[in-house]
């Protein structure tokens, strides 16, 4: 199984911490030139010395920016105008308010973090992948697109909406040796959780065991995932091996959405 990404250059976005580091650490560790992003300078540098530290001789390179919004995409793309592999992992949530109580900047935040994000970059660099006749561009959706979750519907609609643009592009890419599929994690031991159980005073078996109970009974593996299992997955769609993945929406949910397919 060939999964060597020795001289091609990955950009992983929301990159400084849970799936995006690890997914970072992953293709890092195949040989990938990997571009790092996150908002701040600070947790950007922190995220560099973790992947160096854990992958010797890693080629690594930073960037803070917004990708939220059009000028901080202008500047990761000014910095790297063609890319081999893109994983659209920012994403996330602020607003946990039932539908009634969301409003319009709620609805615009969660749609630019978790949609337009992905749909910015994804638009400039498949024209140099579909020249080069290789390419790989995975977008992070969730378990939540499938079983939109009441307590952040807009996050839900949001990541579905992530699925059927991977879908769209993939479309458009018929015939090349570029790549494009969405990974659907459940719920995982990233920051998110991590402030979620720090300000709940419990251990994570305990706060686990509750949360599964109570939001998440369907969870065959009932636990939180690790980050590094869901980036296995990432990381497996963006090299070579994964040549025949294409226009797939994958999960790594640890059973919780009740289906097969």
């Amino acid at each position: 199984m060939n999964v060597d990404l020795s001289g091609r250059v990955a950009l992983v976005t929301g990159s400084t911490a849970g799936i995006g580091l690890a997914t970072a650490q992953g293709l890092a560790k195949q040989g990938a030139t990997v571009w790092l992003t996150g908002r701040t300078q600070p947790r950007v540098d922190a995220a560099l010395a973790t992947v160096a530290a854990t992958c010797k001789n890693a080629k690594l390179h930073g960037l803070a920016a917004d990708l939220a919004s059009e000028a901080g995409a202008r500047s990761v793309i000014a910095a790297v105008p063609e890319l081999d592999v893109l994983v659209n992992n920012l994403g996330g949530v602020t607003a946990r308010k039932p539908f009634e109580e969301l409003d319009d900047a709620d609805w615009s935040r969660v749609l630019e973090v978790n949609l337009l994000s992905g749909a910015r970059l994804t638009r400039h660099y498949i024209g140099g992948m579909r020249r080069r006749n290789w390419g790989r561009v995975v977008f992070v959706s969730s378990e939540s697109a499938l079983q939109i979750p009441t307590e952040f519907p807009h996050y839900g609609v949001a990541k579905a909406a992530v699925i059927a643009l991977a879908r769209a592009v993939a479309e458009t890419l018929v015939g090349t040796g570029v790549t494009v599929n969405s990974v659907l994690p459940g719920p995982t031991l990233a920051e998110g959780f991590q402030r979620r159980i720090a300000a709940d005073g419990r251990s994570v078996e305990e706060f686990s065991r509750e949360f599964f109970d109570k939001f998440r009974p369907t969870s065959l593996i009932r636990r939180l995932a690790e980050p590094e299992e869901v980036a296995n997955m990432i990381v497996y769609l963006c090299t070579p091996a994964a040549s025949a993945t294409h226009g797939a929406a994958l999960r790594v949910d640890g059973g919780v959405v009740k289906s097969a397919f």
